[in-house]
């Protein structure tokens, strides 16, 4: 089934492409949610009309997102994170902390446009993400977490380290002391 995108679908397509769907995802679940139409020959006509009217708004557009892109590769990115022992992050780096902190820098991009390569991020480090910011402006974005020590968090991760190690010499000390008291009864019989 030939259907004619009204917006953006994630591994589809994006809004205005004739794209080839199985007949039940087409009528089932494009079609009803508003995403596509069937791509009659009448349809495909006025398609083509509307995309000649908007080459040249098109063509701005594709320009002014070309600059953004080289305004985004020349920034030095930092995101701080909370960091424990072994340079291993509190919780992840993701899409929406990095779309947060281009918001800072002044770039408001949607977090749904930006990709990190490799999922979420968990360790300290240098790492790449993609951006879209146009169906044929994709930029590469080099970013790096930095550690933010949270000092008491380590304080009660070293606490909990030496009161188990405590605890395994009680147990130790304890079980020597039993397998005395056992040797002394058997000496003793």
């Amino acid at each position: 089934m030939e259907i004619i995108l009204l917006k953006d679908v994630e591994n589809l397509g994006f809004a205005d492409d004739i794209v080839t769907v199985k007949n039940g995802y087409g009528r089932n679940y494009l079609i009803p949610k508003g995403y596509a139409i069937l791509a009659t020959p009448s349809a495909k006509k006025v398609l083509a009309e509307k995309l000649k009217q908007r080459a040249f708004k098109e063509k701005h557009i594709v320009e002014e997102a070309q600059k953004l892109a080289e305004k985004l590769k020349a920034l030095q990115i930092k995101i701080p994170a909370k960091v424990g022992a072994g340079d291993k992050l509190f919780g992840s780096v993701n899409n929406q902390d990095l779309a947060e902190v281009l918001a800072k820098e002044g770039f408001d991009i949607e977090k749904k446009y930006i990709q990190v390569i490799g999922g979420n991020v968990k360790r300290i480090g240098k790492y790449n993400a993609k951006i879209r910011l146009h169906r044929d402006v994709i930029v590469d974005l080099e970013f790096e977490v930095t550690p933010i020590r949270d000092e008491k968090a380590i304080a009660e991760a070293k606490a909990v380290a030496a009161a188990e190690a405590k605890q395994a010499e009680t147990a130790k000390a304890e079980g020597q002391k039993e397998e005395n008291t056992t040797t002394e009864a058997e000496t003793a019989e």
